[in-house]
């Protein structure tokens, strides 16, 4: 696709007047939340907090150019990103540990996040990229909203768990270009033990379902940089803990084999993880585990990989280029 045919798909319902609607209708369901599966039922308008620790407004840990991203998000003037602090999620191995566990960073107004959009739009990023945005749906749009009417054209990443609801999703529906799901694991079990969320599973594959029917697979422009559509990732780790090869296979089946893949492999010991308390997980991947996970990704007859999926962190016990 051609970049300068482009336009976000919020713009269409900006212009009709259903964007506004959107706004209303997810302040409403803050009063009484049920925005992701932990299904508080808390009374968020009034400030009132329980699993993700948020309450009326966001809070926003930070917002800048990321050139970390994924190749075909960060481009050559980065991604827009905005991480968002706090997480409905409880994984033990989180590696922004500060930022999901322990909620640095400030709550933000929607003036203030309608700003922070803008800004990264005049640095020149190529995408606005809201990370760990699924306990913020309502604020998100609210904020939205303002930087849409002062000139936002970016396409609009969001960057999740998948561990969203499809109320939220609804919510985004018409809105989102880029859908950015982890799938983290396969089996109940392993979810309740790493992330103190057995539904997750079922939960993730529901939701990333639904993010495909509303963007389908991953189209580019002409310099390969991300217009729509899903760029799924997925978390190598040690002892096949994440149930890799199932995940594959779930994705080509269930998705499309044209869905684009970010088989990451930088997993290492993080916030949570000690040797007397998750010894099974204690350890980096190895060469012959992450090669595993390729080899999973071909047998399922996917065949779009991200580029730098084989790229290691500094600290690894080895590194690894793609064939």
């Amino acid at each position: 696709m051609n970049r300068a045919e482009f336009q976000p798909a919020y713009l269409e319902l900006w212009q009709s007047g259903e964007l506004s609607r959107r706004v209303e209708l997810g302040l409403e369901k803050l009063a009484d939340c049920v925005l992701c599966p932990r299904n508080c039922h808390v009374n968020r308008i009034e400030d009132k907090t329980k699993t993700c620790r948020t309450g009326r407004y966001a809070v926003v840990s930070s917002s800048f150019a990321h050139f970390g991203e994924e190749r075909c998000l960060r481009g050559t003037h980065g991604s827009g990103t905005i991480f968002f602090s706090w997480c409905n999620l409880r994984c033990v191995f989180c590696q922004n540990y500060e930022i999901s566990w322990l909620g640095v960073g400030r709550t933000t107004t929607p003036e203030e996040l309608a700003a922070m959009m803008l800004a990264l739009q005049a640095q020149g990023c190529h995408n606005i990229n809201l990370v760990t945005p699924e306990h913020v749906v309502p604020q998100i749009l609210e904020a939205l909203l303002l930087a849409v009417e002062r000139g936002l054209r970016l396409p609009l990443v969001y960057n999740t768990s998948a561990y969203d609801s499809l109320d939220s999703l609804a919510l985004m529906d018409g809105v989102v270009d880029i859908y950015m799901p982890d799938f983290k694991f396969w089996d109940p079990e392993t979810a309740r033990r790493y992330a103190k969320a057995p539904d997750y599973p079922e939960a993730a594959r529901r939701a990333i379902q639904e993010m495909h029917r509303q963007v389908g697979p991953l189209v580019t422009d002409e310099h390969g940089v991300a217009l729509r559509g899903v760029l799924l990732r997925h978390l190598v780790m040690p002892d096949g803990a994440a149930g890799t090869p199932e995940i594959m296979q779930w994705v080509a089946h269930e998705l499309s084999p044209e869905t684009y893949v970010n088989l990451m492999a930088q997993y290492r010991t993080a916030a949570h993880v000690t040797a007397k308390r998750y010894p099974e997980i204690n350890r980096c991947i190895t060469t012959s585990e992450f090669q595993q996970a390729l080899d999973a990704f071909r047998a399922a007859g996917l065949h779009r990989l991200d580029h730098d999926s084989g790229a290691m962190p500094a600290d690894s016990a080895f590194a690894f280029r793609l064939p």
